[in-house]
Order: C-alpha cells, then structure tokens, then sequence
C-alpha cells in the first residue's frame, strides 16, 4: 500500500438519495473508486463477498441486514475488507456494537463532503475514525461501562513497551510500521497486542484504540 494506492470502496444505504450523494461525493476525489452500491445489508455483503473492496462505506439499519451483521461476516469470513458506518444514529450502544464487532470507523450523514474523503482514506490506512460529536460521548459510556465491569483493569496496567505499542496504533500506523518504529519484529509487536488485548478486556484492535483515547496514558 502506497500513500497514492487506490481505494475500491463499495456504498451501502437503503436511500437512494442519500446514497447517490455520498457516490457524487467519492468520485471528486481520485484515490477513490466506487466498485459498487447496494440498497440493502444482504446486497452489500454479496458485493464484498464478490469485489472484496478495500473499505466498505455502511449504513447501521439497512433491510435484510443490518451494517452491523455484515461487519460481523466479514470478520468471520477473515476477509480484507474494513469497514466505515456511515449513519444519522449517535446512540452510544450502536456505536460501541459497532466498534466492538470491528467496525474501523464511526461517523455521521453530517459530516462535510471533505472530511467524508479524508476519513475513507484514513480507514484505508489503517487509522481508527470516530465522527468528533460522538467521540467524547462514546468515551465517557465506555469508561462507565469499564467501571462497572472491570474496574481494575485498564491503560494503567499495560507496560511502557505494551503502552508505546499502543499509542502508535493510535495514530494508525500497522504492525509492520509499529516494528519498525519501535526497532522489534511484527511477531513481537503482535505479541504486544495480545497482552494487550487480554489486559484490557477487549478482542480487537479498535476497542483497544477506543480505550486508549478514553484514558490517559
């Protein structure tokens, strides 16, 4: 992947208009190309079974499958495909099913035409994209929620090592970037994350992230 590769990006919202807006949006940017549309989960998800694009642009509630389900069939289908909810829901509980099915992105309709680019782009690159106006709701439910559960687990516990590890996923380097930054191997980096991933409660890299972003480190 290169900083100029091109994006094959599929839409999925069951409006019609909405939908052609947010294609009209894509194409004025030429890292970005469109390889499909679906007006519904189980057409989304045919066509990333079949097109296996880089980033998959979804809405939450779509008939036949929710963006949610098609996140989780990616996931079980270990395919490369990574995945943006594009959404007028703000609800803390979507969002965080989102992210914690491995959704690598959040953001809402609102968003301007400009900062819609750039957040596809940055899921590409392997960075994590919370919409700005529910970020700070989405941290504050998630450290309640962590309270509540398991409150002597977090950032606190992880080593300086793991805690470097981490912050670099934050500014959305991958492993390979992260091994060679730190000057160790990607098993070692890999390994990192599994004790991080074990210590902090969570299965995947972008709740790890989220974590991260709610606590100081």
């Amino acid at each position: 992947m290169t900083q100029d590769s091109t994006i094959k990006v599929i839409v999925a919202d069951d409006h019609a208009v909405v939908r052609q807006g947010i294609i009209k949006i894509l194409a004025t940017s030429n890292r970005i190309e469109l390889l499909g549309e679906a007006e519904s989960g189980d057409q989304a998800w045919l066509l990333i079974k079949d097109l296996n694009p880089d980033v998959a642009l979804l809405d939450i509630r779509m008939p036949e499958m929710t963006g949610i389900e098609i996140i989780t069939e990616i996931n079980s289908a270990k395919l490369g495909t990574k995945s943006l909810i594009l959404t007028n829901y703000d609800n803390p509980d979507y969002i965080l099913e989102a992210i914690s099915e491995g959704a690598h992105g959040y953001i809402l309709k609102a968003i301007d035409p400009s900062s819609l680019i750039k957040s596809v782009i940055a899921v590409y690159e392997g960075e994590v994209v919370l919409d700005p106006e529910v970020a700070s709701l989405v941290a504050k439910t998630w450290r309640e929620r962590n309270s509540r559960t398991s409150p002597t687990i977090g950032i606190s516990s992880l080593t300086t090592r793991e805690k470097e590890t981490l912050k670099l996923a934050c500014d959305g380097l991958r492993n390979r970037e992260i091994s060679e930054e730190m000057g160790i191997s990607v098993r070692t980096v890999e390994g990192h994350f599994n004790r991080i991933f074990s210590k902090l409660g969570v299965s995947s890299r972008t709740e790890a992230v989220l974590q991260a972003v709610s606590e100081p480190m």
